[in-house]
């Protein structure tokens, strides 16, 4: 049966209509995956010389083991954002005497074809064998390779049962995001090592190699979970059920706005029910764990802002500019609808200002815990939330009126390029080089503070002259919505 699905999706795949735009992605993402492959396959022999370099303090062993966890976290992160929840059309087979079983074990099996699976290997064990086999012998080595091995299948079975339980449920995800988020910041702040814990781990496998058989049943454990669930939500009817309770639900919050309220809670819906979309935003909240990599208390202590203002702006304002580059293309499947609905188009941009604001807002409330790094953040971010609020909200409104390229918001955001085009490259740069240039301006003459000041007022301005814009957006929509229609047909 296993077999019969493969050639049944073989099949699907070239007799589809968009099979040459599908061949030119995979042939584009296999370089991608080809080029990683090698140079962990390169990292991968080289270990023995490069730990020491990174690790000078630690002999190579010591490093090897602190490094193997620590890989496992970060893999976990890469895989959240990138790795495709495998796929069956399974409607067709529904009436057909055909185990749930087979289906399930055929997603599943289907889910281990992938780069992030061979990574791994490639990286650990040519050091396993090379140096490890030298002072412990074989038996380590087999642990060794059941520890990763395990861990590696772990993490596959976990990323796809958040996925899948995310599709339900998007504070399923908000909540592992946090989790992940709570264990970044307690290893940066030096409560926790991963390292030191690692180092433990595996140090104490080459003692006793038996212990090595712990990492098995929690894998076997999350794929057991993953299949129940699969199996639990495979039936139409059961997933029909749960799609008419969603479209029942409300939120209240955004009933005291009235009519623009009711727009802005419409695409809330249509952000948490599609792929593309949910992703999109999803990766702004990941985007706050770049606060780790620029507030640095020796450079605080300077009041060197620039690149930090740079941090600040991107992660309160990442929601915003990578959901608002592709605006309006979000609706492009029920485009013509729209204009033909009675829809004030002046409420319609208000509803996108006010789902900017309430994005931009709760990312700068997230961000507000880096103040236990230092009190002057709190102000960084403030000036970062004015400007984005005030002028990054206006800009991506009025680039998404050139914008005619059409996007399916049921297909994943990794690797899709689907509705790129320059202006979404463009668009990116005005954003972050403006508030340096202004901040630079000042911090020239080493006015750091003012430099700031400076770029918090003129969000503010620019926020205070939000009906100005709103009218001008609607204007200008309203010249180009024919244009925009017409390219969301092709």
């Amino acid at each position: 049966m296993l077999s019969t699905f493969l050639s049944h999706q073989k099949k699907s795949f070239w007799r589809s209509r968009n099979r040459g735009g599908s061949i030119a992605a995979q042939i584009v993402l296999g370089f991608f995956m080809l080029y990683f492959l090698v140079v962990a396959g390169m990292v991968g022999f080289g270990m023995t010389v490069l730990l020491p370099k990174v690790f000078p303090d630690h002999d190579a062993i010591t490093s090897f083991n602190g490094i193997i966890l620590y890989y496992f976290a970060f893999d976990f992160l890469m895989r959240l954002q990138l790795q495709e929840l495998p796929t069956l059309s399974i409607i067709p087979y529904l009436h057909l005497k055909i185990s749930k079983s087979k289906i399930v074990d055929f997603l599943n099996i289907k889910a281990l074809f992938s780069a992030f699976n061979l990574w791994p290997f490639l990286l650990f064990l040519p050091f396993c064998f090379i140096t490890i086999s030298k002072q412990y012998g074989a038996l380590v080595i087999l642990a060794y390779i059941v520890s990763i091995f395990s861990l590696m299948l772990f993490n596959n079975y976990l990323i796809l049962f958040i996925k899948r339980k995310s599709i339900s449920n998007i504070l399923f995800t908000l909540g592992g995001l946090v989790v992940v988020s709570a264990f970044i910041a307690l290893e940066y702040f030096k409560v926790i090592s991963i390292i030191a814990g690692s180092d433990v781990i595996f140090k104490a496998i080459t003692k006793q190699p038996l212990l090595a058989l712990v990492f098995p049943p929690l894998t076997y454990l999350i794929y057991r979970i993953n299949a129940t669930f699969l199996r639990k939500n495979l039936y139409v009817e059961e997933l029909s059920a749960k799609q008419e309770k969603k479209v029942s639900t409300d939120y209240p919050f955004f009933n005291r706005f009235g009519r623009v309220g009711e727009l802005a809670a419409l695409e809330l819906k249509l952000i948490i029910r599609h792929k593309r979309p949910r992703n999109t935003v999803l990766m702004g909240t990941i985007i706050l764990a770049y606060g780790f990599l620029f507030y640095k208390p020796q450079v605080l202590q300077t009041n060197s802002f620039g690149m930090m203002l740079f941090a600040a702006v991107f992660m309160t304002g990442m929601s915003i500019i990578s959901y608002g580059q592709f605006m309006f293309a979000w609706q492009s499947a029920h485009f013509d609808g729209l204009l033909s609905k009675k829809i004030d188009f002046k409420d319609f941009i208000k509803a996108k200002f006010l789902l900017f604001t309430i994005a931009s807002t709760i990312l700068t409330i997230a961000a507000s815990f880096y103040c236990f790094i230092d009190a002057k953040l709190l102000l960084l971010h403030l000036v970062a939330y004015l400007y984005n609020i005030g002028f990054t909200t206006v800009m991506v409104l009025i680039l998404a009126t050139y914008n005619y390229k059409r996007i399916d918001v049921s297909r994943s955001a990794s690797f899709n390029w689907q509705g790129m085009g320059a202006t979404q490259w463009i668009s990116i740069f005005p954003f972050i080089i403006l508030p340096l240039l202004i901040y630079w301006a000042f911090n020239l003459f080493h006015l750091p503070y003012v430099g700031l000041a400076a770029v918090g007022l003129f969000g503010l301005v620019m926020l205070l002259m939000r009906g100005f814009w709103v009218n001008f957006i609607v204007k200008r929509f309203e010249q180009q919505r024919y244009k925009i229609a017409e390219g969301f047909r092709e």
